[in-house]
């Protein structure tokens, strides 16, 4: 037999004790307290809790503060819960909602699929094979993979989940092996190849024959990430978010990533997140921008006139055989035009194409 010993007692049996120490009655220390004696009854039996009115009054005829008695009750109901099985059980329930919201936004997940569950351990079990934990408490790997150029700086849950997210979806596909060779070319001539929103659609496949997994997981509400490149089961892995929705926006931030692949940023298990809010990653931004620049445009811009206009785009963008949003978006980040102008009216986005992958 297993003896559990009591840790607290009732306020009351302090109470009976104080009275049984100066030889009061109940009913004469009801009186000294100008109360009926059920009142001091039902305290000392536990029928009645000890309020703050009611705790200044025994202290005050006892000498003793108010907080003492207020303190004695909580510790006993603190202690009485902690042997309630069922109290604990919604506890630790509360403990394992919390922490699914330290890790990500759930609602997202279970709107988009990746949780399915309805019940809270089944979507715990599944939030902890999104992450690849052995338990919810560990630190995801995706975290410790991440490469910022302030260590302490960890993904927030949102950017955390999407990539988690992107590294799902990737694991379910097939590519050849790797080649170096096949996505710098695959790179320059990529402009030309994503020529109009429709041609979005087969980029996977074109990515496939380089060994490069390509990912579309839509952004997440309040999300600023553009874009992620990491390594699963030992693949290179590029994942979109489509923000921006842009034709041009969406296929730099494409050339963008494929610069940290053969820049060779990723280092075997490494994960590189874009966010162009946030601190940039070891410094190795603007390397990837400057390169995925290089290749967005097969040639330089030709001078560029003191007042640029539509038919001129489209001149420049035939020439080069691209869409002519990507000769404007360029523009823009030359400050030759400005980024209200009225030649992005109408501009062609991509999502829907996105939303093939």
């Amino acid at each position: 037999m297993t003896i559990t010993r009591a840790e607290a007692f009732p306020a009351g049996e302090f109470l009976a004790d104080e009275l049984d120490a100066r030889g009061w009655t109940q009913a004469e220390f009801a009186e000294v307290l100008g109360r009926p004696p059920q009142f001091v009854s039902e305290i000392i039996s536990g029928k009645k809790e000890i309020t703050r009115e009611s705790a200044a009054q025994i202290g005050a005829a006892l000498g003793t503060s108010a907080e003492m008695w207020l303190n004695l009750q909580n510790a006993f109901y603190l202690w009485r819960q902690r042997q309630d099985s069922r109290a604990q059980n919604s506890l630790d329930e509360v403990r394992t909602r919390a922490r699914m919201r330290e890790l990500a936004p759930i609602s997202t997940l279970v709107k988009r699929g990746f949780i399915t569950s309805c019940s809270l351990s089944d979507q715990a079990e599944q939030l902890r094979l999104l992450y690849r934990m052995e338990s919810l408490e560990d630190e995801p790997s995706l975290q410790l993979a991440a490469r910022r150029v302030n260590q302490d700086e960890k993904l927030s849950p949102t950017q955390l989940a999407w990539v988690a997210c992107v590294q799902s979806l990737a694991e379910k596909r097939t590519s050849v092996d790797y080649s170096h060779t096949r996505l710098l070319d695959l790179a320059t001539r990529l402009s030309q190849e994503a020529k109009d929103p429709e041609t979005f659609k087969t980029l996977p496949a074109l990515f496939s024959e380089c060994g490069v997994i390509l990912v579309y997981v839509e952004a997440f509400a309040s999300s600023k990430i553009d874009g992620c490149s990491l390594m699963v089961n030992e693949k290179p892995v590029i994942g979109l978010s489509g923000r921006g929705k842009r034709l041009d926006k969406v296929l730099f931030t494409l050339l963008h990533e494929i610069a940290h692949i053969t820049r060779g940023d990723l280092d075997g298990s490494g994960l590189i997140v874009d966010d162009p809010d946030g601190p940039h990653t070891l410094g190795i931004e603007e390397a990837a921008n400057h390169l995925a620049r290089t290749w967005i445009l097969p040639a330089s811009l030709p001078p560029i006139p003191a007042r640029i206009g539509g038919k001129w785009v489209t001149a420049v963008a035939q020439q080069m055989n691209v869409n002519p949003i990507v000769i404007i978006g360029q523009l823009q980040h030359l400050h030759a035009l400005d980024w209200r102008t009225a030649l992005v009216k109408g501009a062609p986005t991509v999502d829907r194409q996105l939303s093939s992958w």
